[in-house]
């Protein structure tokens, strides 16, 4: 080979890598710009569903806080009527206190329920089944109406068994929230 040929050639070889060269650098920057694309897209994606569920166990909480408060309410009117049942001295003041908590806990009761995940749900049901129970036997005492069996004594003995529904409802509540581990205290 003559030396202008390979010097030629020498000089196509060059260019040729330096044009290869750059391509690849290229092919390299867009293969790293789309990566970290990516994992923008990634972070951000991961960010909108750490805050959804962020949302959603602030909106669980603060349902979980108004149920337990209007039972705690609820009861705490349905013992006061118990009391006043035992010395006959029921009062227009407390049976209202008695609507108006009930109607309060129905309502509480009525948005849990399209929020409250199945197995707090389940505990929340069973509660308020045994309102129901209770209610229905207070208001029967109330009016001297009891069915056979029905008396002071067997509303207290229905108020146990509601206590215990309620500490489970809230035992569930708090396993859910993530504060109580599920072992604890079943």
């Amino acid at each position: 080979m003559s030396s202008s040929v390979s010097q030629i050639l020498v000089a196509v070889l060059g260019i040729g890598g330096t044009l290869a060269s750059a391509l690849l650098t290229q092919r390299a920057g867009n293969r790293a710009r789309d990566r970290e694309l990516q994992h923008a897209r990634q972070l951000q994606a991961d960010e909108r569903e750490y805050v959804t569920r962020q949302t959603r166990l602030e909106a669980r909480r603060t349902c979980y806080a108004a149920l337990n408060a209007g039972t705690r309410d609820f009861i705490n009117v349905m013992t006061k009527l118990v009391h006043a049942l035992e010395r006959d001295e029921v009062t227009e003041e407390l049976r209202s206190d008695l609507d108006r908590s009930r109607r309060d806990h129905r309502l509480r009761h009525a948005e849990a329920q399209m929020v409250l995940p199945d197995p707090v749900m389940t505990a929340a049901s069973t509660v308020n089944r045994h309102f129901g129970d209770l209610y229905g036997l207070l208001l029967r005492l109330d009016r001297g109406t009891p069915e056979p069996g029905e008396n002071v004594e067997a509303a207290r003995e229905t108020m146990n068994r509601l206590w215990d529904a309620l500490w489970t409802m809230r035992h569930v509540m708090r396993v859910d929230l993530g504060i109580t581990p599920p072992d604890e205290g079943a």
